[in-house]
């Protein structure tokens, strides 16, 4: 730790499902509970409209109060599988091909499904790779507060990896999984959020990590970060989209015979966003997905009453 860094006031609450600190003027709560039973999915996949994640969390929740304020923000998995396209895959959808869509559509839909599903086609009734961007959202409980473009110009509007990286102690820590698919064993897809919280900040990292076999990966990472000292307080939210062709992915194994990397979502973040911008966040694997690219806002809280 740096000597200079103190630790701040602070309150940890525990119970059986959820954990939670109290620091400066913020509360935070992770809830995080077994796979949700037939009754909530019924009532998930009836609010979401699609067939849902073979593991679906639907009670796992990760907030955020700014006290003084009233500004909230939450990840969750059914407003997670909001973001999910609903309806045939159109330009900028990333759609993926695949040899067995039919198959796979027929395993999710029921054996009486009736829809049909050419073999060769991109669009489906929802996007069977579960792709979304969702970053997070303010409840309707909150103080309505909006966000802007970052000035890239300014260095406050940036995330101070220099000050993640140090070795400061963790004071609050939580992973909360918001679902998980293995795409009819074609590959998978999981949504994971996880917070970190130190003496000088607050960093969360949901990171979307999505494998086609022999297609593609796919990641898309939200950031948020603030730092108690910032003035006025301010929170920065980065958001990064990435994909690549399978084969150029594993081309990048340090051994050939352990392809236990692929399944890991760090590794993969760490190859997709070490590619040239332009392959990675341009071509891509071909899809034309929208989600490419990286996109920094603010937005800036009120200051707390003397």
């Amino acid at each position: 730790m740096t000597p200079s860094v103190k630790l701040p006031y602070h309150t940890l609450q525990e119970s059986p499902n959820s954990r939670g600190i109290t620091v400066y003027d913020w509360q935070i709560s992770a809830w995080t509970h077994p796979i949700s039973n037939a009754t909530e999915l019924d009532a998930i996949q009836a609010s979401v409209g699609i067939p849902l994640p073979e593991m679906t969390f639907g009670n796992n929740v990760l907030e955020l109060e700014h006290k003084s304020s009233g500004w909230k923000y939450e990840f969750s998995a059914t407003h997670a599988l909001k973001g999910v396209k609903n309806g045939p895959l159109e330009e900028g959808d990333g759609g993926v091909k695949v040899r067995y869509a039919e198959s796979w559509l027929k395993s999710r839909t029921g054996p009486n499904s009736t829809i049909p599903i050419p073999e060769t086609s991109a669009t489906k009734p929802y996007d069977w790779t579960y792709t979304t961007t969702y970053g997070g959202h303010s409840p309707s409980s909150s103080t309505e507060l909006s966000w802007r473009p970052a000035d890239p110009e300014n260095e406050t509007h940036a995330i101070p990896m220099a000050e993640l990286t140090r070795q400061d102690p963790i004071l609050f820590y939580a992973e909360i999984p918001l679902f998980e698919d293995e795409l009819h064993d074609n590959g998978s897809s999981d949504l994971l959020v996880r917070i970190r919280v130190m003496p000088t900040c607050i960093f969360i990292l949901a990171r979307l990590t999505i494998r086609v076999d022999n297609v593609l990966f796919r990641t898309h990472d939200t950031r948020i970060f603030h730092s108690y000292a910032s003035n006025p307080p301010l929170i920065i939210r980065e958001t990064s989209g990435w994909e690549a062709p399978y084969d150029r992915v594993s081309k990048q194994l340090q051994k050939k015979d352990d392809k236990t990397p692929l399944t890991d979502p760090t590794w993969i973040a760490q190859i997709l966003s070490g590619f040239p911008k332009g392959v990675s966040q341009s071509e891509g694997a071909g899809t034309g997905w929208r989600g490419m690219g990286t996109q920094r806002e603010i937005l800036v809280l009120p200051k707390p009453a003397p």
